[in-house]
Order: C-alpha cells, then sequence, then structure tokens
C-alpha cells in the first residue's frame, strides 16, 4: 500500500470515530413547532428550511401572529419553541444572537443624539417638545408596539419605564406600517419610535426619509451591539420546555453551528466567536 493510501485510510478510519453534528443526524426526525410574533420571521423561516435541508426527516413549522404569545404556546403544547427577548424561568434558554434596538426619528429631525435617559423620558411621556433635547419645535409624537411583542418588553425593561407609556401613544404593529407613520408624520407633531435594528438600518440604506439617533453618544451599529458599547440591545432567544426533546436540541444546536449563525448574521448580530 502506497503512503497517500495508507495516510488517506487512516483518516477516514478516524473521521469515522468522530460523532456527527446533532443537526446532520440520522436519527433526528419529526414535527417541530417555532412560534414567534416579532420581527424574526424571516431569519426564522430560513433557519427551518436550511436544517429540514440538513435533515430529510425533520419537518418545522413556523408559526408566527402579530397577536399571538409565544411563550403561552409553549407552556400548553401548541408549540416547540418561542422566539423571545427575555427568559422565563420556567423555561430553558438559547441565545442564537443579538438585535439592537434603533431609535427612529423623520430624516428633517435635527436632534443630534440621545441619551438613553433621555429615551426613556420620551417614551415616559417627561419629555413632550423635541427642543427641549435641541431638536426643532414640534412637539413628540410616539409609536409604540404592541404589548405582546418581545422588542417592546425588552425595550421597557432596559429603561425602567414597564407600564409608563402613556395611553396616548399610537400603537402600531408592523414595521412597514411604523416606519411609513414616521415619514408621513408632519409638524407640528414629529414622531419618534423604536424598531429592531436590522429594520432601521435597511430603510435608512435605502433612502427612506428616516434615521437613527446615537444614544449615549454611539451610534446603533451591528459592531456597537455587538459588544455592548450601543446599550439598547435585546438578545435574541429560543425558548423550550425544559424536558429534553431531540428536534428542540438539534435545532438549537443547528443555529448556533456555523451555517445557522451565517444564516442569523444576514440581518442580525451572531453570536461571538469562541
Amino acid at each position: 500500500m502506497s503512503a497517500r493510501r495508507f495516510l488517506a485510510s487512516v483518516l477516514v478510519s478516524l473521521c469515522a470515530l468522530l460523532p456527527l453534528p446533532a443537526f446532520v443526524h440520522a436519527e433526528v426526525a419529526g414535527s417541530l413547532v417555532i412560534a414567534g410574533n416579532g420581527p424574526e420571521l424571516t431569519t426564522m423561516e430560513t433557519l427551518a428550511r436550511a436544517f429540514e435541508k440538513a435533515n430529510p426527516r425533520a419537518y418545522v413549522d413556523v408559526m408566527w401572529d402579530d397577536n399571538s404569545k409565544p411563550l403561552e404556546l409553549i407552556k400548553t403544547g401548541q408549540a416547540h419553541i418561542a422566539m423571545t427577548g427575555a427568559e422565563d424561568p420556567a423555561l430553558a434558554s438559547t441565545q442564537i444572537g443579538w438585535d439592537g434596538i434603533g431609535i427612529l426619528v423623520h430624516l428633517s429631525n435635527f436632534t443630534k443624539e440621545v441619551t438613553k435617559q433621555q429615551v426613556a423620558d420620551i417614551f415616559s411621556g417627561k419629555v413632550k417638545e423635541w427642543s427641549e433635547l435641541g431638536g426643532p419645535e414640534t412637539k413628540i409624537l410616539l409609536i409604540d408596539r404592541p404589548r405582546n411583542q418581545n422588542i417592546r418588553d425588552a425595550f421597557e425593561t432596559q429603561l425602567g419605564i414597564i407600564g409608563k407609556i402613556p395611553d396616548s401613544a399610537k400603537v402600531i404593529s408592523r414595521d412597514e406600517s411604523v416606519v411609513k407613520t414616521v415619514v408621513g408624520t408632519l409638524p407640528p407633531l414629529s414622531a419618534v419610535t423604536y424598531v429592531s435594528l436590522s429594520t432601521g438600518l435597511s430603510v435608512v440604506s435605502t433612502g427612506v426619509a428616516v434615521r437613527l439617533l446615537p444614544v449615549d453618544k454611539i451610534e446603533p451599529e451591528a459592531p456597537t451591539v455587538r459588544d455592548g458599547r450601543y446599550s439598547l440591545r435585546r438578545p435574541l432567544l429560543m425558548l423550550s420546555k425544559k424536558e429534553p426533546h431531540p428536534l428542540v436540541d438539534a435545532f438549537a444546536q443547528f443555529a448556533l453551528s456555523a451555517p445557522g449563525q451565517a444564516i442569523i448574521a444576514e440581518t442580525y448580530i451572531p453570536m461571538p466567536s469562541k
């Protein structure tokens, strides 16, 4: 036997001893239901299709509804995984990435920047005029998100304003409608809202008449979200029941694998490399 053929034989034998990654394991089969109501829909659908391709005997149903309560669906057994931005002590949690929370205003709003405390004061109704922040002589129109959406939970929690956003704030669910409202609000009002950073950066890059405000002198960008300098951020969490479940475990491992993190990086900030 030649040296080259002998070396190849040894490598094949060694590879046979190595465990296969969970997401390509032949025993991974069955149906998996993922529930959510936030902006992660496209990412989760892409992850689901890639997981199915790697596991032909597995089927993933992505169940998304703006008005749903994903955690309740987990607890009642109607779904296996819920996408959220906050942990629940009764459920297991796996973080698969980060998302910034961008403060979005009209392009004509010349407010240079805000502090995290000023964002809290804006959305709790303490600051009512942009001129108080060095901006235009217009009243602040607050645009809020529905109570059940995980981005609102993370936003209120980080700012310490849970339950303090005024009832007068306009509540809008879909990002597209939120952006259109900010663009279409004219003086004497000037709108402000909070959005997934991926959404905010996307609309800014395509020339929509909006801008993202720096917070505490830090620009809202992927690198500053990843290292924590931009403090308005939320984890992308997959929550599930604490009991082991082969498909849930396999999907979580896939999401954290190189192919899974590459999919997440198309929209969000992937986990730091170990």
